[in-house]
């Protein structure tokens, strides 16, 4: 069965890496239920959503355990209650990909099997006064109930033990450093050191130290090239390179992402793996 291509700017983050595999997601999951002592990994099934709802770096996590439908969504350090919104559109698009895949119908008189939905949001930036979960009436009705109500738990990692505490903990680190040195492999060094000396993730970090530098690497070359180009002109030369197709080599973001590879001296064969890009695309972008 050949590989899926996905959207070539959606990247996957730390997050999606780290949860992505069982052994993570079990400790997630255990974190959020500590009463649930029997499941193990065979339990687990993930239904995450690859690449559908956002069209940007940022993935978010579906999995199920037994009857229990499982949301988090990333929020990294910046507060939004638009989030419950993405919330409520990744658990419908889950719903609609899990029917479709038993062949179970809406429109028949059976009454189908519905897992029990949980809807969380990690957040790394500074609780202060924030709740202990957002709700759609609350954020966006003034609090008057209507035909949906969504509610959305907020996730501190309090626990700095658990395995959402540690994640957290690796953020706020990775936010700290850039912000003391930029866009660098020094932050990121400084990251994994701090990290290793405080034994936050580091059963993960041992095992995927290159691929979560290289997933930290391609976060500083969305932010560089979205600060050197300004959005808006970024925007506009990528629609107009979407026009114009791949036949002048490639379009203008997949051009600005290679070459900016390219002056940190990362091979193409790397460019093409960290961009999601074939070997002939990447080089069919010429080097001046």
């Amino acid at each position: 069965m050949g590989a899926v291509r996905t959207k070539r700017n959606t990247k996957d983050t730390v997050f999606s890496s780290l949860f992505g595999r069982p052994e993570y997601q079990l400790q997630l999951y255990q974190t959020l239920h500590p009463e649930d002592t029997a499941v193990d990994v065979s339990m687990l099934t993930d239904v995450t959503i690859r690449n559908v709802l956002t069209d940007n770096i940022y993935n978010d996590l579906g999995f199920m355990v037994r009857n229990r439908l499982m949301i988090l969504v990333e929020a990294q350090s910046t507060w939004s209650e638009n989030i419950i919104i993405r919330a409520f559109m990744y658990l419908a698009q889950s719903y609609h990909e899990l029917f479709e895949s038993r062949m179970e119908s809406l429109y028949t008189t059976r009454k189908i099997e519905l897992p029990e939905p949980e809807l969380y949001v990690i957040y790394t930036g500074e609780r202060r006064e924030k709740p202990d979960s957002i709700t759609l009436s609350g954020s966006f009705f003034g609090g008057k109930k209507t035909a949906l109500e969504v509610t959305v738990k907020v996730l501190y990692g309090e626990d700095r033990q658990s395995i959402i505490g540690q994640y957290i903990r690796f953020s706020k680190v990775f936010d700290e450093q850039t912000k003391a040195f930029g866009l660098t492999e020094e932050a990121i060094r400084r990251t994994l050191a701090i990290c290793r000396d405080e034994n936050v993730l580091s059963a993960y970090l041992k095992e995927h130290e290159k691929e979560a530098v290289t997933i930290m690497m391609t976060l500083f070359d969305e932010e560089y090239i979205q600060k050197a180009y300004g959005a808006e002109k970024f925007a506009e030369g990528e629609a107009k390179g979407e026009a114009r197709g791949e036949a002048k080599g490639g379009n203008t973001r997949d051009r600005l992402h290679v070459r900016n590879l390219r002056a940190k001296h990362y091979l193409d064969e790397q460019i093409a793996d960290i961009l999601d890009m074939s070997l002939d695309e990447v080089k069919a972008i010429p080097k001046d």
